[in-house]
């Protein structure tokens, strides 16, 4: 009896053995999830069920260990791959970001019933760069000849705004922006075409000739920096002609006041001026885009007269003289002449984009919004020398733009205006043909003035812009592409065919670098100061708009820097606000 009981024991103490050495057997991960999917489908009361239960609650930290980590890359990947697209270009309404609020649109005011003669029909509208020679002056001190103007080409440029200049000029972005904003093979075709003449018709000390040699000279080295050539040998087709157009204007620049001539104005200039503003722009974009420092000092010398001769109004007169002129009391004692400064706030803007520090700069370019305002029309459009609608609204619209004003409703009313312009070409030929006939033949030396206004008339009936309608039409693309829109696209499509097919073409009249023959071809234009040089940047400047400058409308546009905002206001104060 006791034999048996010690046999039976013996063989449950042995089962409880086994039973405590398999819970201490290492078991593979395969073993563990068996016993847990296996024990899952028993019953609660089961064994095979509560084993399942405790191996579930072991395998819970390393399963989370290792899902947790993945989840959390899952959700970083994903959120950056959301955002990626999203910190590129941000559209604004004109020329802001989108955190800007727009102006409240401003109360219609009702005209006065008797209209003040503001006396806007004076005839000298546009650039007369004829040479004056009534001043002496030879034998004059000049700046020597300066060093190669690609000496210097291994400098880093001081432009940080990226997209402004260089960026938005070299051979893919142009290719990208004709795409993105409306230009296409046919227009790229004419502005090489265009760029081709210039290089032939250069005259061999860097020149080019017209109304004068300077402002040409000045406009000319624009139409080049505009697609992205160079001097040097960053631009194998064209560096040469670029660098001794800039040698040019550094060479007949005066280094010292001499025979009434201020110090960084140049030898030659016409009796105006127009030469000086002109020759600074183009220096102030030539050192945006090489860095040069003899460019930069040029460049600086140039401005100083301008900036000295603005006015307390904020506008300037010819020569960049300073004093007031009692015959515009009602204009507050200056002659502020919207053509004039026009190339002079172009010149700040450039020197501004070019990070030059010339003292006065900043306020110089408050204060010309206010010049600008000065000659804005209540009902829409700007004026000569006062407030007008006509055809250098296209002038005051772009300088209040470019200086920083676009949400100022005097532009506003101006783009507004100018919803009634359509872009045509007159032709130089047009007009010749047109003068010939026995209406205007008669008329003897009026005849040219009176063919043009009635060439015009033809073209675009029922709106007054004036005899130089080509040259309202190079501010009114910029105006129009900065705008956007369906006001960009529906002007760029007008405007295109009737350019293009206007070139002079000459066919196999040059050899590229290459030496394969091209055609080269320019522009004569029906406006009352022209010249075939002029009348060749002016049109080619248009048709490179889609990459001159990245649009005002994107944010990259207007975020490189702080801009400026004119306030309303008609105090003598200047009065700016922020746009950042």
């Amino acid at each position: 009896m006791s034999d048996n009981s010690a046999t039976v024991d013996t063989e449950r103490v042995d089962e409880h053995l086994k039973e405590i050495d398999k819970m201490f057997e290492t078991q593979t991960i395969w073993q563990r999830l068996s016993i847990l999917f296996t024990g899952l489908g028993k019953p609660r009361s089961s064994k095979e069920y509560k084993e399942a239960v405790i191996e579930a609650q072991r395998l819970s930290a390393p399963a989370a260990a290792i899902i947790l980590p993945i989840l959390f890359v899952v959700v970083l990947i994903v959120m950056s791959a959301g955002t990626a697209g999203e910190d590129r270009v941000i559209e604004t309404q004109v020329m802001e970001a989108e955190t800007i609020k727009e102006l409240e649109k401003p109360e219609e005011i009702k005209p006065p019933e008797e209209q003040v003669d503001v006396d806007i029909d004076i005839p000298i509208d546009t650039p007369n760069v004829n040479v004056d020679t009534t001043e002496p002056i030879s034998n004059q001190p000049m700046s020597p000849q300066p060093a190669p103007i690609d000496a210097a080409l291994t400098i880093k440029s001081p432009v940080v705004l990226k997209n402004i200049y260089g960026v938005s000029r070299n051979a893919g972005m142009r290719g990208t922006s004709l795409r993105n904003y409306g230009g296409d093979k046919y227009t790229e075709n004419a502005v090489m075409a265009a760029l081709r003449w210039l290089k032939k018709t250069q005259n061999k000390d860097g020149s080019w000739n017209g109304q004068n040699k300077i402002a040409m000279t000045g406009l000319g080295i624009l139409t080049f920096l505009a697609h992205g050539e160079k001097p040097g040998a960053d631009s194998p087709e064209f560096g040469p002609t670029v660098q001794r157009a800039l040698e040019y204007l550094l060479a007949n620049q005066l280094k010292e006041n001499s025979g009434g001539l201020p110090k960084g104005t140049f030898k030659g200039m016409d009796g105006n001026w127009y030469a000086l503003p002109i020759a600074a722009y183009a220096l102030c974009e030539a050192f945006g885009m090489t860095g040069n420092p003899n460019v930069k000092d040029a460049a600086e010398a140039a401005l100083g007269p301008i900036i000295r001769g603005q006015h307390p109004t904020g506008g300037w007169t010819y020569k960049c003289n300073p004093a007031p002129d009692s015959s515009y009391a009602k204009y507050g004692g200056y002659r502020d002449d919207t053509s004039y400064m026009g190339w002079c706030a172009q010149a700040l803007k450039a020197a501004k984009l070019s990070h030059l520090k010339v003292e006065g700069l900043p306020k110089a370019i408050k204060l010309a919004i206010k010049g600008f305002k000065k000659n804005a029309h209540k009902e829409g459009g700007f004026g000569y020398c006062g407030p007008g609608r006509g055809g250098l609204t296209s002038v005051g619209t772009l300088c209040m733009m470019l200086l920083g004003a676009s949400n100022d409703k005097d532009v506003k009313n101006a783009l507004n205006l100018m919803e009634s312009w359509k872009p045509f070409f007159a032709s130089r030929a047009e007009l010749d043909a047109l003068a010939k006939t026995p209406e205007f033949a008669k008329k003897g030396k009026e005849a040219v003035n009176a063919a043009t206004s009635r060439l015009v008339s033809m073209k675009l009936p029922k709106v007054s812009l004036g005899g130089s309608t080509q040259y309202y039409f190079y501010y009114a693309t910029q105006c129009k592409f900065h705008q956007g829109g369906k006001q960009w696209t529906n002007w760029n499509t007008a405007m295109k065919p009737p350019y293009v097919k206007a070139q002079i073409i000459e066919k196999d009249a040059i050899e590229d670098m290459k030496g394969k023959k091209c055609d080269i071809g320019h522009w004569r234009n029906a406006d009352h100061y022209s010249s075939a040089t002029m009348d060749t940047c002016l049109a080619a400047l248009q048709l490179m708009v889609y990459y001159r400058y990245l649009p005002t409308t994107k944010q990259d546009a207007v975020k490189v820097e702080e801009e400026i905002t004119a306030s309303a206001t008609d105090t003598d104060d200047i009065t700016v606000d922020s746009v950042l």
